[in-house]
């Protein structure tokens, strides 16, 4: 049988992962991620939908990713760069070689498509 050509992104399909950042990440609070993976695709491609509960870790990024914020309050800080507050139907790159800190202020759900580097 054949993978089918069309994908909806849709939590309501399949069951989150749960996680949370690296002990030695976190900042402050107690964020707690759900992710639901809906592709993962030779060549290190995946796209799903992301959700964390407050709290501010630190970040680095190997991969490029497109994001989509459906709800919720963040604000992502680059070392040595801009803070930049993103809300529902905000969308952006975040490139590799990034390094910083995210901060969820109110839970935030966020689509994503990944691709490695």
């Amino acid at each position: 049988m054949t993978e089918p050509r069309f994908v909806s992104v849709d939590i309501v399909a399949g069951a989150a992962e749960e996680g949370t950042p690296a002990p030695d990440r976190i900042i402050s609070g107690n964020p707690q991620f759900r992710t639901w993976n809906v592709e993962e695709a030779e060549g290190g491609l995946y796209a799903g939908i992301w959700e964390s509960t407050p709290g501010k870790w630190r970040i680095e990024y190997d991969e490029w990713e497109f994001c989509h914020i459906l709800s919720g309050v963040s604000v992502i800080t680059e070392d040595g760069g801009e803070v930049r507050r993103v809300e529902a139907d905000d969308s952006f790159i975040i490139r590799p070689g990034f390094k910083g800190s995210w901060e969820v202020l109110e839970t935030t759900r966020k689509e994503y498509v990944i691709r490695a580097a």
